[in-house]
């Protein structure tokens, strides 16, 4: 079993730009920071395809995802390629969070540009049997202007545990 905290221990922030360009260049001729880029790349993208499971935490920052998990993906696909399916017949569990709201009426509706990428990577590219826990509003409790939409948020966290009950019941019997 592995595990990695991207947010503890970041990967190197030149790391896909050292792997990308040291794929362009001749083997002889890569610097010691391409070749120490393009194992990383390569050793994350094994890593991934040898998973049994994936569970990925990945809450929305920004809009976005977090530069951590970007520049994780980034090499993944540097190491593996850009279409090779990582997580084909593997199942794999998105678990994400949102402080505000970001679905159908809401003010920010389509301000969530975390899980639709999430979900192109993870299910598009790389294949995996992807399960989608979303919660929002996790900010309703603590911030000014949200105290109308905390029973709102309670639901929302209420409907989120029992999903990831759920699907882990399922890896669990897998």
């Amino acid at each position: 079993m592995g595990r990695r905290h991207l947010g503890t221990d970041p990967l190197p922030a030149d790391a896909w730009a050292a792997a990308t360009t040291g794929a362009a260049t001749a083997e002889e001729d890569r610097s010691p920071a391409q070749r120490r880029a393009l194992a990383l790349a390569a050793d994350l993208a094994a890593e991934l395809q040898r998973a049994d499971a994936a569970i990925l935490a990945v809450p929305l920052y920004n809009y976005g995802v977090s530069q951590h998990f970007k520049t994780w993906v980034d090499l993944v696909i540097a190491g593996a390629g850009p279409a090779t399916p990582l997580l084909k017949g593997t199942p794999t569990v998105l678990a994400t969070t949102l402080g505000g709201g970001y679905g159908p009426g809401a003010p920010r509706e389509g301000w969530d540009h975390s899980t639709p990428y999430l979900r192109r990577v993870l299910a598009d590219i790389w294949q995996a049997e992807l399960t989608v826990i979303k919660r929002e509003l996790t900010l309703a409790a603590t911030t000014p202007g949200m105290e109308d939409l905390k029973d709102l948020a309670e639901q929302e966290h209420a409907r989120a545990l029992a999903g990831a009950r759920e699907v882990g019941r399922s890896l669990a019997a897998r």
